[in-house]
């Protein structure tokens, strides 16, 4: 009898690797059945970099995070409720399967580990005046942009569009795995990362 916990009751995280030695001690495989903490730990502080990783992209499909100065909360696809996050989540991770024919949680571990950007441009204030100065980016951070980055570019290529948030999510992932440019979040680090290097 198979008593090995997988994710969504489906897929293992058996074998799966972090390569960025960065990101190792923040990229949870621990699987989990049904990944839903509720926000038990939300008040602990850096508590999240211990829960299961596919359990923060829900969280973060569920409430996106601002671009821009606008807060991006919407109906329907994008509505704080879990249940429709979570549906969303394992349809997108069918569709990388069908069409990778690999572990979707494998593809997006990996997925992660090329989005996340390591450079940011801060804003410092120097005799009155602003400049830009170029900072690494956290461990935990990096994983937040590129999740934030997952969730706001499939809402966009999906928005008003036949895509379905599903296949837009799947196809952002996807992109992302290949190092596309024509993932948001592949563009986003690029960008930031080219900001960065201008700003020292």
């Amino acid at each position: 009898m198979d008593t090995e916990i997988k994710a969504f009751g489906r897929w293992s995280t058996d074998g799966i690797t972090v390569e960025d030695k960065g990101l190792k001690d923040y990229i949870v495989l621990k699987p989990r059945l049904v990944p839903k903490t509720g926000a038990r730990y939300a008040g602990r502080r850096f508590h999240k970099s211990k829960i299961f990783i596919v359990e923060r992209l829900i969280n973060k499909v569920m409430i996106p995070g601002h671009r821009g100065k606008k807060h991006k909360i919407t109906s329907y696809k994008m509505t704080g409720k879990a249940s429709t996050a979570y549906d969303q989540v394992e349809k997108a991770f069918e569709i990388i399967e069908k069409k990778t024919k690999k572990n979707p949680i494998e593809v997006f571990v990996k997925a992660i580990e090329n989005a996340a950007p390591r450079e940011l441009v801060i804003s410092i204030e120097y005799g009155g005046a602003r400049y830009p100065k170029a900072v690494e980016c956290s461990p935990q951070r990096r994983i937040d942009l590129a999740l934030r980055y997952f969730a706001q570019g499939a809402y966009a290529s999906s928005f008003n569009k036949n895509k379905s948030f599903e296949e837009a999510l799947a196809e952002e992932i996807l992109n992302a795995y290949h190092s596309n440019k024509n993932s948001f979040a592949i563009s986003k680090k690029y960008e930031s990362e080219r900001q960065a290097d201008a700003a020292r």
